[in-house]
């Protein structure tokens, strides 16, 4: 996908008609290679009757789509088999401190499984949009004046850990039940 955005970003420039067809080309080339590696990815999460139910639960939640399931089957085997702390620990959403002797430094994220960091941050402002419980959660902390980044890594452990619990309860997304954990 990497090699598809940067063929894209390099046909903005473009200005020799030749040379922008062959890009195109390459384009679509990638685009029908990438659909195919999509449709290997779902036979493969269907062939299995414990990820299809885990991928079911997981896509329930507003915000989550196949992207993110299927990310998160493969590089977090772990999700609905730990606790809240364990779990934003394991993927690097758990604010650990920088402290030494008298100094109190700042609280940050770091370390964990990057990969599936990067597929809940995008999955975080979707829910910041269409998930009324991840909604609320981001505009509380707004009101308290927290900057953007702050919030959005919230809102990634929030559904992180509402994704966990849903998991391991093998239960499917009730707005009702998880605003109720959540205050």
């Amino acid at each position: 996908m990497n090699l598809r955005t940067a063929e894209k970003n390099r046909m903005e420039t473009l200005s020799s008609k030749p040379v922008r067809k062959s890009v195109q080309q390459v384009i679509d080339m990638l685009n029908k290679q990438i659909k195919r590696i999509e449709k290997a990815i779902a036979a493969l999460l269907d062939s299995d009757d414990d990820w299809t139910d885990k991928g079911r639960i997981i896509e329930s939640v507003p915000g989550v789509g196949p992207v993110v399931v299927s990310s998160l089957l493969a590089e977090l085997p772990e999700l609905g088999l730990l606790n809240r702390q364990e779990i934003s620990a394991l993927v690097g959403l758990a604010p650990f401190n920088r402290d030494s002797g008298r100094h109190r430094g700042k609280r940050s994220i770091w370390g964990g499984r990057s990969s599936v960091r990067s597929v809940l941050y995008m999955a975080a402002l979707t829910a910041r949009r269409c998930n009324p419980v991840i909604r609320r959660f981001a505009a509380r902390l707004e009101a308290e004046g927290k900057p953007f980044k702050v919030v959005l890594t919230a809102c990634m452990r929030k559904l992180l850990v509402i994704l966990n619990t849903l998991v391991k309860t093998n239960s499917h997304w009730n707005p009702n039940y998880a605003q109720a954990t959540l205050d």
